[in-house]
């Protein structure tokens, strides 16, 4: 169970966010945010020998639970600065959740985002009516770059992930999921979430936590990309390595984040990671078994549950999936590469 089995239930809440937080974001979002619902598949269970509940943030709007946070962050700013427009950087779910929230406002937004993104996500954007200022991930910094288009453009910032208000509005999946959970009368026993920057982790581990203080959450990584797992490992805020090459487009910021660092220290067991092969069996298993279209760093918490990357026999789990803008060349790359013996069977 890791370390999570003997800290004290979050009451006061670490670096911000608190249960009185989430549910106030909770009040936010609704009906606006779609409240996705409990999964629970026969299959998975046999495959893992114990009880598996599906979070399907890839049902979210915008196909990702990037728009809880990011709507909850654009309804904080007063709206003399909302006209001045929102700017954000993002390789894609951010930008989509924040395109998407600025428009229900009515604020112009501009993106800043790699020109390698995947081209589903681009789309995404540009529908919502943003607009994109691209870069080259390789030679350029997101932050510098969107550093400068604030300063020449004006308007207002939204972190996707270092931002109270943002892990707050993320967190409401966290508190959603213990909810229907507990109208269940189902007490889970472990949690595995994806970790990009961690603003997810961070938001559904105070959520969940709230509800259920001995809960086990673990992170998810890809393991050429696994900052947060070395981190907790080795007591201290450990940077990526730079260059990492992965499926996992939507988990790979510079670092995690100093709120999920924070949240991570004091509430989180030891980091999982996934190599891209287990993502790509996820993403396929995803699509074949459960009927969810799910993105490769959506998919991570799946894949450290189907590869045994922890133990599930006779656990309650509860997975995040965190986001389905796959395009169709990444899902037949998925299911090219399918082993339908490890997938199994309906």
């Amino acid at each position: 169970m890791g370390n999570a089995a003997h800290v004290p239930a979050l009451a006061a809440g670490v670096a911000g966010i608190s249960r009185d937080e989430i549910v106030a974001a909770s009040e936010v979002i609704a009906g606006r945010a779609r409240v996705t619902p409990l999964l629970e598949s026969g299959v998975l269970n046999a495959r893992t020998g114990g009880r598996v509940l599906i979070k399907p943030e890839c049902l979210q709007r915008t196909g990702s639970f990037k728009f809880r946070g990011a709507y909850n962050r654009i309804a904080a700013i007063p709206i003399e600065r909302r006209t001045a427009g929102i700017v954000a950087w993002s390789s894609g779910n951010h930008a989509q959740g924040v395109a998407c929230a600025a428009r229900l406002f009515g604020s112009p937004a501009t993106i800043v985002m790699p020109n390698d993104a995947a081209r589903i996500k681009v789309a995404g954007v540009k529908n919502f009516g943003a607009e994109i200022v691209f870069y080259d991930r390789r030679a350029e910094g997101r932050e510098e770059l969107g550093n400068r288009v604030l300063q020449e453009r004006g308007g207002t910032f939204v972190h996707p992930y270092d931002d109270p208000l943002v892990v707050a509005g993320q967190g409401t999946a966290g508190l959603e999921a213990a909810q229907q959970m507990r109208a269940r009368d189902i007490v889970p026993d472990v949690a595995l979430v994806p970790c990009g920057g961690g603003g997810l982790l961070s938001g559904v581990t105070v959520g969940l936590r709230s509800e259920f203080p001995q809960i086990d959450v673990r992170s998810v990584e890809p393991e050429v990309h696994d900052d947060m797992a070395r981190s907790l490992a080795k007591g201290r805020h450990i940077a990526a390595d730079e260059g990492a090459a992965t499926i996992c487009d939507s988990l790979l910021p510079p670092r995690v984040g100093e709120i999920a660092y924070a949240v991570g220290t004091k509430y989180l067991g030891p980091g999982l990671v996934v190599s891209d092969a287990e993502v790509l069996e996820a993403v396929a298993f995803a699509l074949l078994r459960l009927k969810l279209v799910v993105e490769p760093g959506g998919a991570a918490a799946l894949a450290a549950a189907l590869s045994g990357r922890i133990d599930l026999r006779d656990k309650t789990a509860l997975l995040v999936v965190s986001g389905g803008n796959a395009d169709a060349a990444m899902l037949a790359r998925a299911l090219a590469e399918a082993r339908e013996a490890r997938i199994g069977s309906s």
